[in-house]
């Protein structure tokens, strides 16, 4: 197909200029005035050179689920899509893995098992697409076992622009622009050039099976002293325990909703570090921690198409029952997208006769090196209890993930932009909501609740509202950006830490697009 430019007008349009984000674009405004559908990188870079000279901003695009308004709004301007280079297919005599930008990751995962029986250890939305999660610092369920994945990236193919507004495609690699290669290596989309491909020399193999499961606590009698020890449960294990290398094939995400959702819900992913589940002697330890709050459970193991985020079962109980369910299923089962599933986050790459998006999105992050202290979660009991009037807050809820393991392996401070490696705990703050009449009111909720959990800090009153690094903290997550953050005029150490790493990468902005061509509110300044 070559290149295909969609203008206004073109059935198209109206679908392909939207990302997962109802939010944007904001007004109709704020659409591009074209979008390019690109097959590979040289209709990339011909597509890049013609809006550079036509005095079009460019922005990018693979899977649509950019958080902030970085791509869809973007006036008068182009977006390059990199939807349709989804190939992993190897290149001849060259890295043994490949991975299109616009491959999405459920995609990735399928392929990646049927051609050499390896994986990445990626996120959980199967419709995310791999251009953004790998350069921001993609991780999922296999990421305290094998690292984050662009840990695993050896070379990529960029294209660039020069001064001159010559565009030119590049393979870097550790022996070519290994400055650029490290950049691209986490430090976020947008800022340096369009990545069109990942290859990799090695990757983990993928699992033979796995185990997936699920914890339930109902808000119905929740006081603040048993939500409270619950989490410190939670918490304390991941500080403690989950440091040791045997723990490392546990991964657990627990989901605080917000009270009006009915139930908090922990979902759990285990594999032994042979790839099988023979010996589950983890995972029991893991869900005994919690018997407290639970006297009866319910397991079962059986295959099962599971999603990624499977449901907790409904308990109707009261305040310490907690039940848990686990199934059992191969890594191709555990990770295959089921029929409407919307991957957590719905958007992605959506097929031309797919309507807009229709929900709204808000999400803000920070990184935990320890576990939640009384004072957190007093503030976490409060917020989430929370009402805000004629608003529906039922969509709104904080992810605290499990982290550390191999994420933590210091020798990748050197060869990625990840500079997060002494976290146990990364937390996602969302709010999901349809009414555009709520917007107001659901993004002052987590403004409020985001201010307050973090509005004492001990790196100094100066950073008070923010997870500033300390002992307790290591900033927040590129991959989840936050533009309210700008306000802070610290906020590039808030995402890539207070040593060398952003002056290295600000070298690299300047040396490989000296004309500021990719840029956004949170891109690298040159």
């Amino acid at each position: 197909m070559a290149i295909e430019i969609v203008p206004p007008g073109d059935v198209r349009f109206d679908r392909l200029c939207h990302g997962q984000n109802a939010r944007f674009p904001a007004t109709k405004h704020d659409r591009a005035s074209r979008i390019a559908l690109c097959d590979n990188s040289a209709d990339v870079a011909e597509a890049l050179e013609r809006f550079v000279h036509q005095g079009l901003r460019p922005t990018i695009r693979s899977g649509g689920h950019c958080y902030e308004d970085f791509v869809d709004n973007n006036p008068g301007g182009a977006i390059i899509d990199l939807s349709m280079i989804t190939g992993t297919e190897p290149p001849a005599n060259g890295p043994k893995y490949r991975l299109g930008a616009g491959a999405t990751l459920g995609r990735a995962y399928a392929d990646l098992y049927k051609r050499a029986l390896v994986t990445i250890p990626g996120g959980t939305c199967p419709l995310v697409g791999a251009g953004g999660h790998v350069t921001g610092g993609g991780y999922g369920l296999l990421s305290r076992l094998h690292g984050l994945t662009p840990d695993w990236v050896t070379a990529a193919e960029i294209v660039t622009i020069d001064a001159a507004g010559k565009a030119r495609v590049r393979h870097i690699d550790k022996h070519n622009d290994a400055d650029l290669l490290r950049a691209c290596n986490g430090s976020g989309g947008g800022s340096y050039g369009i990545v069109t491909n990942f290859y990799f020399d090695t990757l983990p193999k993928a699992p033979t099976e796995t185990l997936r499961g699920s914890i339930s606590f109902d808000w119905d009698g929740m006081t603040e002293e048993r939500f409270a020890r619950i989490l410190h449960l939670f918490g304390n294990y991941w500080e403690t325990r989950g440091q040791d290398p045997d723990t490392w094939g546990l991964f657990s995400i627990f989901s605080l909703a917000h009270r009006s959702s009915g139930h908090l819900s922990m979902s759990v992913a285990f594999v032994n570090p042979d790839g099988t589940v023979n010996d589950t002697r983890v995972l029991d330890e893991y869900l005994a921690v919690f018997d407290e709050c639970k006297p009866v459970a319910e397991i079962s193991r059986h295959p099962v198409m599971a999603e990624h985020h499977p449901e907790p079962a409904a308990t109707g109980s009261p305040v310490c029952l907690a039940n848990h369910t686990l199934n059992k299923m191969s890594w191709i089962e555990a990770n295959a997208p089921a029929a409407g599933n919307s991957g957590g986050g719905g958007g992605g790459n959506r097929g031309p006769n797919a309507p807009p998006p229709s929900r709204r999105h808000k999400y803000k992050s920070s990184y935990m090196r320890r576990g939640f202290t009384r004072e957190e979660a007093a503030i976490f009991y409060k917020h989430l209890n929370r009402t805000v009037p004629g608003v529906d807050l039922k969509g709104c809820t904080v992810l605290s993930d499990s982290f550390g393991g191999a994420v933590n392996k210091k020798q990748m401070l050197d060869e990625t932009s990840l500079p997060q490696r002494n976290s146990v705990l990364k937390c996602q703050f969302i709010a999901s909501w349809a009414d555009p009449a709520h917007d107001a009111g659901i993004i002052q909720w987590m403004r409020d609740f985001f201010t307050e959990l973090y509005g004492k800090s001990t790196a100094g009153a100066k950073y008070n509202g923010t997870p500033f690094w300390s002992d307790q903290y290591e900033g927040c997550y590129i991959n989840y950006p936050d533009v309210d953050m700008l306000q802070y005029d610290y906020w590039p150490q808030l995402y890539y830490g207070t040593g060398d790493l952003y002056p290295f990468l600000q070298s690299v902005k300047k040396k490989y697009d000296p004309n500021n061509i990719f840029h956004h509110a949170m891109s690298i300044r040159p």
